[in-house]
């Protein structure tokens, strides 16, 4: 049974939603158990009726709002719901945590609870992008907006290890992003970063343009975290967009309607693979402890998928994996 700590005060919909989520998790992923950590009164009068087997709640009277400044909130509020879920990683009583909260407190608190993995600089966040053939995980996305090489280096390192022992993908091909494929391309940072990720033992396959991101190219794309947010936030505005497009030019007249549902499947199929919610949470990768980041706007649907990587990535002991790597 793998026991996996969400924070039911996170995120824009908290904690009903987060709830919610809960709840779908225990019903498809028969080996989770969930501790929801919240202001108790509030999560149950969302669970009425009681909560479901395997899930259960520890009160934190605290709560980290989205606005408010990262490392003074962490140090201030003690008894915050992010605080308490996370200390229950610290103590080994969880095996991981999930939250849709306040992406700099998350960080912040994961470091002054868990620590940095023995060897690791700087922590990721890593997240996955459809591509043609299979997903392409990309880091970092915003943990840091400053990077030195050395970091890059690692986060190829951890990224290749999470493909391959939790996308399961056998020796992932990793790029690292630049203006051109030419390794004399680029500012400081990526040419002095290329020469260090050419030396590494991953499966480096050199620069990789942005439009190549989705190509299926490489496995895992690195990047520093103020170029991977930037990419993540156009993204999935993008992806929306799309999705607004093909409603707006299907609702023009009964023929377009006609063709729409022939092309229904299709067109859920493509849905599946651009929606967000399908893909859960990422994970930070380079803290001492399994830390899901799911998104700020999560619904019930997109809690349960992050509660699902948790599952994944504690089955698979991605933190033991990086910290035998970072050992040697």
């Amino acid at each position: 049974m793998i026991k996996i700590a969400v924070d039911a005060m996170g995120g824009d919909f908290a904690p009903e939603e987060i709830v919610k989520g809960a709840c779908q998790a225990i019903s498809e992923f028969p080996e989770v158990e969930i501790i929801l950590v919240g202001q108790e009164d509030m999560i149950d009068r969302i669970l009425s009726k009681g909560p479901p087997p395997r899930i259960s709640t520890i009160n934190a009277s605290q709560v980290i709002t989205m606005d408010e400044a990262p490392v003074s909130a962490v140090r201030e509020k003690k008894d915050a719901s992010i605080n308490v879920a996370l200390q229950l990683v610290a103590e080994g009583k969880v095996q991981a945590v999930v939250s849709a909260g306040n992406t700099g407190a998350f960080m912040t608190a994961a470091l002054f609870k868990l620590g940095r993995i023995p060897g690791v600089e700087r922590p990721a966040i890593a997240t996955i992008f459809p591509a043609r053939s299979r997903s392409v995980l990309c880091l970092d996305v915003g943990a840091n907006s400053e990077n030195r090489p050395k970091h890059l280096q690692q986060f190829g390192e951890m990224g290749s290890l999470y493909a391959q022992h939790v996308l399961h993908i056998e020796n992932p091909r990793v790029g690292l992003l630049n203006i051109g494929e030419e390794p004399e391309k680029g500012n400081e940072l990526t040419t002095a970063t290329y020469l260090l990720l050419k030396q590494s033992k991953i499966n480096f396959m050199g620069m990789v343009e942005s439009g190549e991101i989705l190509s299926g190219k490489v496995d895992v794309v690195v990047c520093d975290g103020f170029v991977g947010n930037l990419i993540l936030k156009f993204a999935e505005s993008v992806s929306s967009f799309v999705v607004d497009l093909i409603k707006s030019e299907i609702t023009r007249n009964p023929i377009t309607w006609l063709g729409a549902a022939l092309l229904l499947p299709a067109f859920m199929g493509i849905k599946k693979k651009i929606d967000a919610d399908e893909l859960g949470g990422a994970p930070i990768l380079g803290v001492d402890g399994l830390c899901i980041k799911a998104h700020g706007r999560a619904k019930a649907k997109a809690i349960k998928n992050a509660i699902r990587v948790a599952a994944e990535a504690a089955s698979e002991d991605i933190i033991g994996c990086i910290k035998a790597v970072e050992a040697k």
